[in-house]
C-alpha cells in the first residue's frame, strides 16, 4: 500500500521567501523546520512558519505537484496561498491538532 505525501509552504515571518517541499509525515517536518534542521534554505531565511499544505493520496503525486509549483512564479503562489489562508497565518497549530 502506497504512503500518502503532503506538499506545504514555509515562509518567514514577513512573508517575503517561501520554500516549497514535500514529505509523507508533515507534523515531523514543520517541528525540523522550526527547530532549524528541516533544510539549510529554511534555516538561512528562517522559513519556520508553516502557511500552506495539501494532502495526496501517494507520495509519488505530492512529489510531482511540489515540481511543478516550485516553477510557478511568485504571483501564481501568492493566489494559492490567498485562497488556502487568506490572513497567511501560521498554520503549525493545525497541523499538530491533526496527530
Amino acid at each position: 500500500m502506497a504512503k500518502g505525501g503532503y506538499v506545504y509552504i514555509m515562509s518567514n515571518k514577513n512573508r517575503t521567501v517561501l520554500y516549497i517541499g514535500v514529505t509523507s509525515n508533515l507534523f515531523n517536518r514543520v517541528n525540523e523546520h522550526k527547530d532549524g534542521i528541516g533544510s539549510i534554505f529554511t534555516s538561512k531565511y528562517n522559513c519556520v512558519d508553516l502557511i500552506y499544505f495539501k494532502f495526496y493520496e501517494t507520495i509519488e503525486e505530492a512529489i510531482q505537484r511540489e515540481k511543478k509549483m516550485k516553477k510557478w512564479n511568485r504571483s501564481w503562489k501568492d493566489k494559492l496561498l490567498k485562497e488556502f489562508n487568506p490572513n497567511l497565518v501560521d498554520l503549525t497549530q493545525t497541523v499538530s491538532e491533526m496527530q
